[in-house]
């Protein structure tokens, strides 16, 4: 009965190799495109773009339970090096002490407003909110636990002011919590995955998001789309898919860095990385409809991709059960699969693995001075994170659909690292 599969297991196995070996030179081959094409000569953190004019901007800041990290992210906003700006700190129904300290901040900082909301609504209500009383056209959104560069707002300035359409910039993130294991493989990985992807999806001319920690905004474009939506798990996701849907541009601006947290533990990445998955599938289920629409094709690359990553999952726990299974059934030989240690092509894929961090890794030093020094920690990537990944996509798609809909997405404190 199983004579129909073919050799079943060498397909499996064959898909879970050739597609993450050939995503990653697709990465490469565009970030490395976006390198020399614009950030080489461009993108130099020490020498900030000369604007053409300054219009006033809003530095939003969302708060839930930040009472150890409020004060110091809102005073690196206060010092930020911009002509004319505000800053707009949301205490969205915090428990802690985070509403009296920006109260307290408020009265000796007049470039400070604070806007309380009464019970947690969530993070994009906290951001609608505060861009519903900013006095400016153009905000930037970084989390309460985030240091956010003092020339950010220039670089990302710089976007907007050079395209009309440009809808939004997203900035670099950089880590800050190294003192696990975890916490350093990370930073590999923030280069690597998140922002040689990045690179890579800006070439093509469409990214699957925004980083949420850090990312500026045009008003009209916010007003286009129906500012984020409050159902949303990952809010960031939600709005980079309604605004390139409606024709907004996405830039990427390498300089415009920012220091963040992290989670050290395994609970609190799994935790994180779960999120972040199930938000990616609510993308996919929500904007389905996109693709009836022949003018929104520019978008089905940045779908297909999804899709693939999930596909890719599934192959992967499918062969780990397979197996299982074989240790102690006798399996169909179609479905036998006789080792999961890796062979040649085992080899290769680390190799490849090794080579697209130590690029992304020389991309980004001119970001992080230190980031050379962690680049040991990252051969550690393959076996903590993928299998993560991999867990977590499969673990997404249901939870997704067992979701509630439409119900709203409250913070949840996170885990912030090692202190």
């Amino acid at each position: 009965m199983f004579q129909d599969f073919g050799n079943f297991s060498e397909l499996l196995f064959g898909y879970v190799f050739y597609y993450p070996f050939f995503m990653s030179y697709l990465w490469m081959a565009g970030a490395l495109f976006y390198w020399l094409h614009y950030e080489r000569k461009g993108s130099n953190p020490a020498n900030p773009p000369k604007l053409p004019e300054y219009p006033k901007i809003s530095l939003i800041v969302p708060c839930h339970n930040e009472g150890d990290n409020a004060r110091d992210t809102v005073e690196n906003l206060l010092s930020h090096d911009y002509p004319d700006f505000e800053v707009i700190a949301v205490n969205d129904g915090s428990s802690d002490n985070t509403g009296a300290i920006l109260d307290e901040m408020a009265q000796r900082h007049p470039k400070l407003r604070v806007v309380h909301l009464a019970q947690n609504q969530g993070k994009a209500m906290a951001l609608t909110a505060a861009a519903m009383v900013a006095d400016s056209q153009y905000f930037i959104c970084v989390d309460g636990d985030a240091q956010l560069h003092p020339h950010a707002a220039l670089w990302m300035m710089s976007h907007f002011l050079n395209s009309p359409r440009v809808g939004a910039v997203t900035g670099n993130p950089r880590i800050r919590t190294r003192s696990t294991l975890l916490g350093r493989t990370q930073v590999g990985e923030f280069s690597s995955i998140i922002g040689l992807i990045k690179r890579a999806q800006r070439t093509l001319g469409r990214v699957f998001t925004v980083s949420g920690v850090a990312a500026g905004f045009r008003r009209a474009a916010l007003h286009d789309v129906g500012y984020w939506s409050k159902d949303m798990l990952t809010e960031d996701i939600d709005i980079s898919w309604k605004l390139q849907l409606a024709h907004w541009d996405i830039r990427f601006e390498p300089a415009a860095t920012c220091w963040i947290l992290m989670p050290e533990t395994l609970r609190g990445l799994w935790k994180q990385r779960l999120r972040w998955a199930m938000g990616g599938v609510q993308a996919i289920l929500k904007y389905g409809w996109m693709w009836k629409s022949w003018r929104k094709r520019r978008m089905w690359p940045v779908y297909i991709e999804f899709i693939l990553s999930m596909v890719w999952g599934y192959a992967m726990l499918t062969t780990i059960i397979l197996w299982i299974a074989g240790l102690f059934l006798p399996m169909p030989a179609s479905l036998y699969v006789p080792t999961l240690m890796p062979g040649w092509t085992g080899v290769l894929l680390a190799a490849t693995c090794l080579l697209q961090m130590g690029l992304s890794l020389i991309m980004d030093r001119r970001y992080d001075c230190n980031l050379l020094r962690n680049y040991f920690w990252v051969i550690w990537y393959p076996m903590a994170f993928w299998l993560i990944g991999m867990l977590t996509s499969v673990t997404a798609l249901p939870k997704t659909l067992l979701r509630e809909k439409g119900a709203r997405a409250v913070w949840v404190s996170p885990d912030r690292g090692i202190k």
